[in-house]
């Protein structure tokens, strides 16, 4: 079951993130930032399952009683195998579904970890509908991905994380799905510090919450609709988005796959569709930091399959091994 927050609550505090820290404290990576074309990249990809799912996934479960069941979710993939993960460590049961539009890569890391699969025919909130069925069945607890305050108070410990390492940023640039890791990171900030939303043109539910003001359905679709291809933001996520995230701006897929051979092409790190979305922002002027701005941009994610980002050109990839 889903939070849902009385209208001008706020489900999610700083307070409530200093508690998940300290929860989660020993199950997940402190991950590096470090600094990239003037900017100040987090390396959130390279997060346990990489992606920066644990850290929500470890505060749910650790702040819950689990039944005998164990733990169910439903995913495009990322909170899937961080829920596979977290059960593995803490020794309990899970069964994820997970929709046949994700890539087979990311079933088979669900399963590496030891959790059951079931894939579903369309996209998350399909998924969703079955997880939320067999659950009734089971009696597991259900680890949703981004619509509880539990799962949200664990995302934001990436920003807390961030600030101790860094200081005193102007803007965190994030991209979002369905709004749970974006709350978390305005719910650490506040008003302290920019939120800058960033969705693909082809599944943008935060950003037509913003314009409706309300959460409101969208169309799902495109490369990175695996991890941020919610057709409607959650209601948790919501409380807090409508309070602090100020900007949301949105990519095209063409320019996410350019970012991602990009970020390979120097930095050498593999980031899926959806774990480029934010860094694709700024290289695209969809966000355009001002003379003197402090930018931290979030890379979420790197499941993806490495052939399609890393592509040989030529007889000079043939050769490059030579020496």
């Amino acid at each position: 079951m889903t939070s849902t927050p009385e209208d001008g609550a706020v489900p999610v505090t700083p307070d409530d993130i200093e508690r998940a820290a300290t929860r989660i404290d020993g199950y997940v990576r402190r991950t590096p930032v470090i600094e990239y074309e003037g900017l100040w990249l987090k390396l959130e990809l390279l997060q346990h399952t990489g992606s920066f799912k644990p850290r929500g996934a470890f505060n749910r479960v650790l702040s819950a009683p689990v039944p005998a069941a164990g733990v169910i979710a439903a995913s495009g993939g990322n909170h899937g195998a961080a829920v596979a993960y977290a059960a593995s460590q803490l020794g309990m049961p899970a069964e994820v579904m997970i929709p046949s539009s994700s890539p087979p890569l990311k079933r088979r890391l669900i399963e590496r970890h030891g959790a059951r699969v079931v894939v579903v025919d369309g996209f998350f909130d399909d998924a969703q509908r079955v997880a939320e069925q067999r659950q009734e069945v089971t009696g597991a607890l259900m680890l949703h991905p981004f619509d509880h305050p539990g799962t949200v108070a664990g995302q934001g410990t990436m920003a807390r994380e961030l600030e101790e390492q860094i200081g005193g940023i102007d803007t965190l640039v994030v991209a979002s799905g369905g709004g749970g890791f974006t709350a978390g990171q305005a719910a650490w900030f506040g008003d302290r510090v920019r939120v800058v939303s960033v969705e693909p043109e082809t599944s943008q539910c935060l950003r037509a919450a913003l314009a409706a003001g309300a959460p409101t359905a969208v169309a799902v679709g495109g490369v990175a609709a695996d991890s941020l291809g919610a057709r409607q933001i959650g209601r948790a996520p919501w409380a807090v988005v409508r309070r602090y995230v100020d900007e949301a701006v949105v990519v095209s897929d063409d320019d996410i796959r350019a970012t991602q051979r990009a970020i390979w092409d120097n930095l050498h790190l593999i980031s899926e569709p959806g774990g480029a979305a934010a860094l694709t922002a700024i290289s695209t002027g969809a966000y355009r930091p001002t003379r003197g701005e402090c930018v931290a941009v979030v890379l979420c994610g790197s499941n993806c399959d490495p052939s399609t980002v890393v592509r040989p050109t030529g007889p000079s990839a043939d050769d490059a091994d030579a020496g």
